[in-house]
């Protein structure tokens, strides 16, 4: 998969906390810690590959404070570094519904860009990977792992933009975490550490 090392991984989001810092990077991390737990409990994923394409699925935000353009800018810079791999994840984390017009804030990047995504995610079909991170962005806050319907909340809240992808977007990262759960053999709930205590403040 050509996945980039731990090390270069972790200087790729240094070196973004430093041209664009923000909450994005502590939840980044969590959703990369998220990603190796599940790994650890499941058949198929490699929790240190999981970790690593965890670490850069939003490294597209090292270009500043946008929307969901950061998808194509991750993609950019990870495939100009030789990563395919993790550059596909930085497009396809954001699409539980596979339909461009269902990221959860506003395209703000150009009509070319927008076409490339369209394009992408006609052209390939998800794997296991792809579906861990789409789950993995939802059960991660900057402070630690919650319930799926805290995240849904926090990101509704600070985009404000319900839109009629919104529903069919929860359902599918819903279903996401099911099929999860069926795969452990177990709730996933209960192998992440600390949910209840950064879902309900306590």
């Amino acid at each position: 998969m050509n996945t980039p090392t731990l090390s270069q991984a972790q200087a790729y989001l240094r070196e973004a906390e430093i041209l664009n810092p923000g909450p994005w990077v502590a939840h980044s991390i969590r959703v990369a810690e998220a990603a190796r737990i599940i790994a650890e409990h499941h058949p198929d994923l490699d929790p240190n590959t999981a970790y690593i394409l965890g670490l850069l699925h939003d490294i597209g935000r090292r270009e500043g404070v946008k929307g969901m353009v950061h998808v194509v800018d991750g993609y950019r810079f990870l495939t100009a570094r030789g990563h395919p791999r993790a550059a596909r994840i930085c497009l396809t984390h954001s699409y539980p519904v596979k339909d461009a017009r269902s990221g959860s804030s506003d395209w703000d990047g150009t009509e070319e860009e927008f076409q490339f995504v369209v394009d992408y995610l006609a052209g390939i079909e998800y794997d296991e990977y792809d579906r861990l991170y789409q789950l993995c962005d939802a059960l991660a806050l900057p402070q630690g792992f919650c319930l799926l319907e805290k995240r849904w909340v926090d990101v509704l809240m600070r985009y404000k933009n319900f839109t009629p992808f919104t529903l069919p977007k929860w359902q599918a990262t819903a279903d996401l975490k099911r099929h999860f759960d069926e795969v452990l053999g177990q709730n996933l709930y209960g192998v992440l550490p600390g949910i209840a205590e950064t879902t309900f403040g306590l």
